[in-house]
C-alpha cells in the first residue's frame, strides 16, 4: 500500500522534512549588482591576527568559566541584593580586604631582599630603604599599611557589633571575623620584630612577657614564641615563618569562608531602618459589600 504523503503547504514549517542539498526547489538568484562591481575586501593576515588577539582574552575567560563555573559565584557576589539604608559603613570590610591585599603584595617584594638573620636583618632593611629602587616606598606602604589594616578591622568589627549583624543566622561569620581579628594582631606583632633593631627587640620582649601572664597556656605560648629561654636568632626565624607562611595562609582561607557566608546570607539593614509592615488584608465580607454597593467598599446601593 503506497504511503500517503501530505502536501508541504499544509505541514507546519518546523515539522517539514528538510530538502536535500541542491534540491530545495528554489532557483538561485543572481548576486546583487554591488557585489559584482565592488566585492567585499578580504582581511589581510595581520588584520585576522589582530582580531584573534582582541578576542583571545574573552575566549580564555570563557574556557576557564566552562571548567570552573565561577561566573555563578561572581554574579551572586557582585549583583546581590543590598538592604535599604546601606551606607559607607558597609565598605569597611572591603577596605580591610584591600589593605590585606596591599600587605600581601608589598610583603612578597620585601621578602625578595630581606634576610631573616640576627646579624643581617637590620642591614637588609637598610639596603631596601637606601639602595633598592622604590624600596623605601614599598617598605613604607607595608609598615604603615599594617597599622591601617588593624584600624580598619577594628572599625569593621565595631560596625558589625553595633548594627547587630552578629545575630542569627550570621553567628558563624561573626566567629570567623573574631578569629581573623586575632590573626591580624598576630601578623602585626610578628612583623614588628623583623627589622631587628633596638625598638623592635625590646618591644617584642615586652609583648612576649605579656603573653606569658595568660592563664594556663600563657607560659607555653611565651616559650613557643621565644623559641628558647631568651629572645634571639631562633626567635627571629620563628617570627618570620609565622608572619610569612602560617598566618597569611590561615587569613586567606578564612577570608574565603567569610566572603562565601556574606554572599549566601546577605547583609543586615542599619538598626535605624525599620521594616515596612504589610498592609492588613480586607475582610471578605467587606469585599462582597463593596462589590454590591457603589464600588467604593461602602456597601451603599442605589437609593
Amino acid at each position: 500500500m503506497p504511503k500517503l504523503k501530505l502536501p508541504d503547504s499544509i505541514v507546519p514549517a518546523p515539522l517539514r522534512k528538510p530538502a536535500k542539498p541542491g534540491q530545495s526547489g528554489t532557483a538561485k538568484g543572481q548576486a546583487p549588482a554591488d557585489l559584482k562591481t565592488a566585492p567585499p575586501r578580504r582581511k589581510t593576515d595581520v588584520e585576522r591576527l589582530t582580531d584573534q588577539a582582541v578576542e583571545a582574552p574573552v575566549d580564555v575567560l570563557a574556557w576557564v568559566d566552562q571548567r570552573t563555573g565561577a561566573s555563578g559565584f561572581l554574579t551572586g557576589m557582585l549583583f546581590r541584593k543590598v538592604p535599604k539604608g546601606t551606607n559607607w559603613f558597609y565598605t569597611l570590610g572591603s577596605a580591610t580586604l584591600f589593605a590585606f591585599i596591599v600587605q600581601a603584595i608589598t610583603g612578597v617584594f620585601l621578602a625578595m631582599f630581606y634576610t631573616p638573620s640576627a646579624t643581617q636583618a637590620y642591614a637588609s632593611i637598610s639596603h631596601i630603604n637606601n639602595e633598592v629602587p622604590l624600596g623605601a616606598l614599598v617598605h613604607g606602604m607595608h609598615k604603615w599599611g599594617s597599622s591601617l589594616m588593624v584600624i580598619l578591622i577594628f572599625l569593621h568589627m565595631g560596625r558589625t557589633f553595633f548594627f547587630g549583624a552578629y545575630k542569627y543566622p550570621r553567628e558563624l561569620n561573626w566567629v570567623i571575623g573574631v578569629v581573623l581579628l586575632i590573626l591580624t594582631m598576630t601578623m602585626a606583632f610578628t612583623g614588628y620584630l623583623l627589622p631587628f633593631d633596638q625598638r623592635s627587640f625590646w618591644a617584642s620582649i615586652v609583648g612576649i612577657n605579656i603573653n606569658g601572664t595568660g592563664p594556663i597556656v600563657g607560659p607555653y605560648l611565651s616559650d613557643f614564641l621565644r623559641a628558647g629561654p631568651e629572645l634571639g636568632a631562633t626567635t627571629l626565624s620563628r617570627f618570620y615563618a609565622i608572619h610569612m607562611l602560617l598566618v597569611p595562609g590561615a587569613i586567606i582561607a578564612l577570608i574565603g569562608a567569610h566572603m562565601y557566608l556574606v554572599v549566601k546570607l546577605g547583609t543586615t539593614a542599619p538598626p535605624w531602618v525599620k521594616a515596612e509592615r504589610p498592609k492588613p488584608a480586607t475582610p471578605v465580607s467587606q469585599l462582597d459589600a463593596g462589590a454590591e454597593g457603589d464600588g467604593d467598599g461602602n456597601g451603599a446601593g442605589p437609593g
